[in-house]
Protein backbone atom coordinates (compact mmCIF):
# COMPACT_ATOMS: atom_id res chain seq x y z
CA UNK A 1 0.00 0.00 0.00
CA UNK A 2 2.86 2.44 0.80
CA UNK A 3 5.75 2.74 -1.64
CA UNK A 4 8.50 5.20 -2.47
CA UNK A 5 11.12 7.41 -0.86
CA UNK A 6 10.49 11.08 -0.07
CA UNK A 7 12.59 13.76 1.57
CA UNK A 8 11.00 16.31 3.90
CA UNK A 9 11.90 18.76 6.63
CA UNK A 10 10.33 19.06 10.07
CA UNK A 11 8.71 22.40 10.82
CA UNK A 12 9.21 24.35 14.06
CA UNK A 13 6.60 22.20 15.82
CA UNK A 14 8.31 18.92 14.80
CA UNK A 15 5.64 18.17 12.20
CA UNK A 16 6.15 16.65 8.79
CA UNK A 17 3.84 16.54 5.81
CA UNK A 18 2.98 13.12 4.50
CA UNK A 19 3.90 12.82 0.82
CA UNK A 20 1.05 13.74 -1.55
CA UNK A 21 0.83 10.18 -2.89
CA UNK A 22 0.30 8.90 0.64
CA UNK A 23 -2.31 11.55 1.39
CA UNK A 24 -4.19 10.59 -1.78
CA UNK A 25 -4.32 6.95 -0.65
CA UNK A 26 -5.57 8.03 2.77
CA UNK A 27 -8.43 9.95 1.14
CA UNK A 28 -9.29 6.91 -0.98
CA UNK A 29 -9.55 4.57 1.99
CA UNK A 30 -10.92 7.20 4.38
CA UNK A 31 -8.37 6.50 7.11
CA UNK A 32 -7.31 9.32 9.36
CA UNK A 33 -6.08 7.54 12.49
CA UNK A 34 -2.49 6.30 12.62
CA UNK A 35 0.03 5.02 15.11
CA UNK A 36 3.67 6.03 15.33
CA UNK A 37 6.18 4.11 17.44
CA UNK A 38 9.77 3.00 17.82
CA UNK A 39 10.88 1.06 14.78
CA UNK A 40 13.82 -1.16 14.07
CA UNK A 41 17.24 -0.15 12.73
CA UNK A 42 16.86 3.34 14.20
CA UNK A 43 13.73 4.53 12.38
CA UNK A 44 10.14 5.18 13.40
CA UNK A 45 7.24 3.00 12.25
CA UNK A 46 4.00 4.65 11.14
CA UNK A 47 0.95 2.40 10.73
CA UNK A 48 -2.62 2.88 9.56
CA UNK A 49 -5.03 1.83 12.32
CA UNK A 50 -6.10 -1.44 10.66
CA UNK A 51 -2.54 -2.70 10.25
CA UNK A 52 -1.70 -1.54 13.78
CA UNK A 53 -4.59 -3.50 15.26
CA UNK A 54 -3.58 -6.68 13.43
CA UNK A 55 0.01 -6.33 14.62
CA UNK A 56 -1.13 -5.53 18.15
CA UNK A 57 -3.16 -8.75 18.30
CA UNK A 58 -0.14 -10.79 17.14
CA UNK A 59 2.15 -9.20 19.72
CA UNK A 60 -0.38 -9.57 22.55
CA UNK A 61 -0.64 -13.28 21.72
CA UNK A 62 3.02 -13.78 22.66
CA UNK A 63 3.51 -15.21 26.13
CA UNK A 64 4.11 -12.55 28.76
CA UNK A 65 6.01 -15.24 30.68
CA UNK A 66 8.85 -14.92 28.18
CA UNK A 67 11.29 -12.14 29.07
CA UNK A 68 12.08 -11.28 25.44
CA UNK A 69 8.39 -10.84 24.64
CA UNK A 70 7.81 -8.65 27.71
CA UNK A 71 10.79 -6.45 26.92
CA UNK A 72 9.87 -5.98 23.28
CA UNK A 73 6.21 -5.23 24.03
CA UNK A 74 7.12 -2.74 26.76
CA UNK A 75 9.40 -0.74 24.50
CA UNK A 76 7.20 -1.05 21.44
CA UNK A 77 3.86 -0.15 23.01
CA UNK A 78 5.19 2.42 25.48
CA UNK A 79 6.64 4.26 22.50
CA UNK A 80 3.38 4.21 20.57
CA UNK A 81 1.31 7.31 20.02
CA UNK A 82 -2.03 7.55 18.27
CA UNK A 83 -1.88 10.43 15.80
CA UNK A 84 -4.16 12.04 13.26
CA UNK A 85 -3.30 14.10 10.24
CA UNK A 86 -4.25 17.73 10.42
CA UNK A 87 -6.10 19.44 7.55
CA UNK A 88 -2.80 19.97 5.69
CA UNK A 89 -1.65 16.36 6.02
CA UNK A 90 0.85 17.07 8.80
CA UNK A 91 1.81 14.80 11.67
CA UNK A 92 3.76 15.78 14.79
CA UNK A 93 6.58 13.54 16.01
CA UNK A 94 6.65 13.30 19.82
CA UNK A 95 9.98 14.44 21.27
CA UNK A 96 10.82 11.04 22.80
CA UNK A 97 10.42 9.38 19.38
CA UNK A 98 12.40 12.12 17.68
CA UNK A 99 15.19 11.47 20.19
CA UNK A 100 14.96 7.69 19.73
CA UNK A 101 15.38 7.97 15.94
CA UNK A 102 18.00 10.74 16.30
CA UNK A 103 15.92 12.95 14.02
CA UNK A 104 17.20 16.46 13.66
CA UNK A 105 15.44 18.48 10.92
CA UNK A 106 15.68 16.63 7.61
CA UNK A 107 13.87 13.31 7.31
CA UNK A 108 13.29 10.60 4.74
CA UNK A 109 9.86 9.00 4.57
CA UNK A 110 9.77 5.59 2.94
CA UNK A 111 6.89 3.32 2.09
CA UNK A 112 7.51 -0.29 3.05
CA UNK A 113 4.32 -2.03 1.89
CA UNK A 114 2.17 -2.15 5.07
CA UNK A 115 3.99 0.58 7.00
CA UNK A 116 5.69 3.90 6.56
CA UNK A 117 9.14 4.44 8.03
CA UNK A 118 10.49 7.81 9.12
CA UNK A 119 14.26 8.22 9.18
CA UNK A 120 16.70 10.96 10.00
CA UNK A 121 18.17 11.86 6.59
CA UNK A 122 21.78 11.09 7.55
CA UNK A 123 20.83 7.87 9.28
CA UNK A 124 18.87 6.70 6.21
CA UNK A 125 21.82 7.55 3.98
CA UNK A 126 24.11 5.45 6.17
CA UNK A 127 21.68 2.53 6.18
CA UNK A 128 21.25 2.75 2.42
CA UNK A 129 24.99 2.92 1.72
CA UNK A 130 25.67 -0.03 4.00
CA UNK A 131 22.91 -2.21 2.56
CA UNK A 132 22.64 -1.37 -1.14
CA UNK A 133 25.43 -3.78 -2.04
CA UNK A 134 23.74 -6.57 -0.06
CA UNK A 135 20.46 -6.13 -1.96
CA UNK A 136 21.09 -8.79 -4.63
CA UNK A 137 22.51 -11.30 -2.14
CA UNK A 138 19.47 -10.85 0.06
CA UNK A 139 17.21 -11.41 -2.96
CA UNK A 140 18.95 -14.70 -3.71
CA UNK A 141 18.35 -15.91 -0.16
CA UNK A 142 14.79 -14.63 0.12
CA UNK A 143 13.48 -15.73 -3.28
CA UNK A 144 14.83 -19.25 -3.68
Amino acid sequence: MWYGEYQHTLDDKDRFILPAKFRDKIKDVKRQKFYITRGLDGCLFFFASGVWQTLEEKLKANSFAKQQSRSFNRLYFSGAQEVELDSQGRVAIPSYLKEFAQIKKEIVIIGVADRIEIWDKQRWSGFYQENKTKFEAAAENLFE
